[in-house]
C-alpha cells in the first residue's frame, strides 16, 4: 500500500501545508517545531539523518499506486547500543487519504524497517490520549500501552495527557509468523 522515500527539500513546502495550525503542529512535532512551520526548521530536522549510522530516519509515504505523497514519518532517538528508536511525527498529510488505512501502513513500514533494517529490539512512541484513531492503529499493528503521561503539554489552557506505546522485537516476527533475520543497516 504503501513506501518510505527519505524525506528531502523538495517535501519541505508539501509537509509546511498539511500544518494548519498551532494545535497541529503542537501534536504533529511537539516542541521541537514553532508554528508555522519553517524550511529553515525542516532543513535543521533533515540535517544528518538518513545516513549509516544516523540517530533519525525521516520519510516521506508514497501511496504504492498512485506515487502521490500522503504523509511523513520517522524513525527518531535511535540508540543502537540498546537496541531501542523511537517512532515520531507520524502524519497522515492528504486530507482525502484519512481513514483509508494507510496509518496503520505506514507504521507497519516503519516497524518493518526500525527491526528488519537497523536491527532494533524496541520501538516505541507517545500519542496524545485524545487521537483514538491513531492509538487504534498502533495497537493494531502490534504497540501495547505502557502508561499514561497526565497532563504533559499545554495547549492554551488545556493540558494534554501522553499514552506511551512500545513493540518489541520478538512481539513483532510473532505478528508476522517470521523468525528474526540479520539487520541490513546499523
Amino acid at each position: 500500500m504503501v513506501i518510505l522515500r527519505d524525506f528531502t527539500k523538495k517535501d519541505f513546502q508539501q509537509l509546511i501545508d498539511w500544518i494548519p495550525s498551532k494545535e497541529f503542529a503542537m501534536q504533529w512535532g511537539g516542541t521541537s517545531f514553532t508554528y508555522p512551520l519553517t524550511k529553515k526548521q525542516l532543513k535543521e530536522y533533515i540535517k544528518g539523518a538518513n545516513e549509516t549510522g544516523s540517530d533519525r530516519f525521516i520519510f516521506a509515504v508514497i501511496d504504492q499506486q498512485t506515487g502521490q505523497t500522503v504523509g511523513h514519518i520517522s524513525i527518531m532517538q535511535i540508540q543502537y547500543d540498546n537496541g531501542s528508536g523511537r517512532v515520531g511525527r507520524v502524519l497522515v498529510g492528504d486530507k482525502h487519504a484519512r481513514g483509508q488505512g494507510y496509518g496503520q501502513a505506514m507504521m507497519k513500514e516503519i516497524v518493518k524497517f526500525g527491526f528488519e533494517e537497523l536491527g532494533l529490539h524496541r520501538i516505541s512512541l507517545g500519542v496524545f490520549d485524545f487521537n483514538e484513531q491513531a492509538v487504534r492503529a498502533y495497537e493494531k499493528v502490534g504497540f501495547v500501552r505502557e502508561g499514561l503521561f497526565r497532563d504533559v503539554r499545554k495547549m492554551d489552557e488545556t493540558y494534554w495527557s501522553l499514552i506511551e506505546m512500545s513493540i518489541l522485537e520478538d512481539e513483532w516476527y510473532k505478528l508476522k509468523g517470521e523468525t528474526k533475520s540479520e539487520p541490513r543497516i546499523s
